[in-house]
């Protein structure tokens, strides 16, 4: 057995803090803005059910091998895979696993922010009124004179970064661990709050029916790729911030029973925010397959005419920001640690530091939609000819930094790793145990071979070796 190690940094106090700030990671703007519309392009309850399969078969196994790999080396991703690769006997290359789920984590965050930015516009627009009897088109323009302001956007991002560089600065207990006690529990009652809001709203039995009558006839082979690579970055996996979270946790926790609970909590946040806004939109004759304006150009005609729809609009958004702010702080924090760890700064002036880079590559992403939307970087390759700085971070983090990630964490815990140190990490004594056995097959399998697939899909490489045969 291993001597045990410790985090400079401190350890959740109890195990519900780590599952707060797990599911806190996990659950932001993918629940609550990106699930709903996914669902509805891709015909509600069939795709839901894949969904929740690909959470089992996928989700969790890996996400038990990044927390397994976060509590055994105790330290940044950086310094844990590094430690952890020496401890084994492999090469110490592995330590850029660790580097790249903190450079995806840093990218993330750098238009995340932004977009972040934009709910805490909308709660402030929404409270003022701005939407009473908006139509369409108003809608539309409001929006759209809101993102083509190069001032608002930076103001916006400006201060959500504050929020959460704040927060990091203090801590894990002082700061992030307080912050998501919060957070998460007042995230929850916000959206039960709606969800009982929407049953009110006439068509809450056929928003019910839309999320969970399975008609396969919908379902496509693209369907199961986009079920599959959404149920995978839902939970934050290949970032670094389940795997730093995961340093904290206390020896005696079980890290299989929490990774199914923050699993099972994560998709009850985007089976609620379903319930939340599909009634809404269906009252109001919308299209539930608009895409990702659902949010920002759909749902404000639906709250700007119903009763009492500015005061629950607002807490819409501002549940959109609680979300956002939860996830936001689990992207900063490994590189935090990092520079905590290895050049030996106060959490204060690494917070700053972060904090300052990642407003600044955060420029980008708010010149993307004004200024420098002419501005295409990749142009002379057709797959990018029309995307923006935006785009190409969104494209380089969500589809080949974190499904690499994520086959990566599989294969170090599932095939290089002592099956001892794995059985020690899950308190398991006896390698013939039916939980674990399912696990090894999950993770060394199932979860690698689906993430190659969806690599593979999303880069386009699948669709080159289908054309080739």
């Amino acid at each position: 057995m291993t001597a045990p190690r410790t985090s400079i940094h401190g350890e959740w106090s109890t195990r519900l803090a780590f599952i707060l700030a797990a599911t806190g990671s996990a659950v932001g703007l993918g629940n609550i803005w990106k699930f709903p519309y996914i669902t509805g392009e891709n015909g509600g309850g069939a795709f839901v059910l894949v969904y929740l399969l690909c959470i089992a078969c996928i989700g969790i196994p890996i996400m038990m091998a990044e927390v397994l790999l976060g509590r055994r080396g105790r330290q940044s991703p950086i310094n844990t895979m590094a430690t952890l690769s020496a401890e084994i006997g492999h090469s110490s290359h592995w330590k850029y696993l660790g580097w790249a789920g903190v450079l995806a984590g840093f990218l993330i965050l750098s238009y995340y922010s932004v977009i972040a930015g934009w709910a805490l516009a909308y709660a402030f627009r929404t409270g003022s009124g701005v939407f009473i009897n908006v139509t369409a088109d108003g809608a539309g323009s409001i929006f759209g004179r809101f993102i083509a302001d190069p001032e608002k956007l930076l103001a916006w991002h400006t201060v959500f970064m504050v929020m959460t560089t704040v927060i990091v600065a203090r801590g894990v207990r002082s700061g992030l661990e307080k912050a998501v006690r919060f957070l998460m529990p007042t995230l929850f009652v916000l959206l039960l709050v709606l969800v009982g809001y929407a049953m009110n709203s006439g068509e809450f039995n056929r928003a019910v029916s839309f999320l969970f009558d399975a008609d396969f006839s919908k379902i496509s082979a693209d369907s199961v790729l986009t079920a599959m690579g959404h149920a995978f970055f839902t939970l934050s996996l290949g970032m670094g911030a389940i795997m730093v979270y995961g340093s904290y946790l206390p020896k005696d926790t079980s890290i299989a029973r929490t990774s199914i609970i923050i699993a099972v909590m994560d998709t009850l946040v985007a089976l609620f925010a379903g319930l939340a806004i599909f009634p809404l939109v269906f009252a109001n004759g919308l299209e539930p397959g608009s895409g990702p304006g659902l949010i920002f150009q759909t749902l404000p005609i639906a709250f700007g005419h119903m009763d009492g729809g500015t005061f629950f609009g607002t807490l819409f958004f501002v549940l959109l920001v609680f979300a956002a702010w939860s996830s936001a702080i689990s992207l900063i924090e490994p590189a935090v640690a990092w520079l905590v760890e290895n050049r030996k700064q106060n959490r204060v002036y690494a917070a700053a530091v972060v904090g300052l880079l990642t407003w600044l590559l955060g420029l980008l992403t708010v010149l993307s939609f004004n200024l420098w939307s002419d501005v295409k970087p990749l142009a002379f390759v057709e797959k990018f000819q029309n995307s923006t700085f935006f785009d190409l971070l969104d494209y380089l983090t969500s589809n080949i930094m974190l499904p690499l990630g994520g086959l990566l964490i599989a294969v170090f815990a599932g095939w290089l790793m002592d099956r001892k140190a794995t059985m020690e990490e899950l308190d398991i004594h006896d390698h013939l145990h039916v939980g674990y056995r399912i696990w090894r097959v999950l993770v060394r399998y199932v979860a690698p071979i689906a993430v190659a697939i969806v690599f593979l899909k999303v880069t386009g490489i699948l669709d080159v070796i289908n054309n080739l045969f």
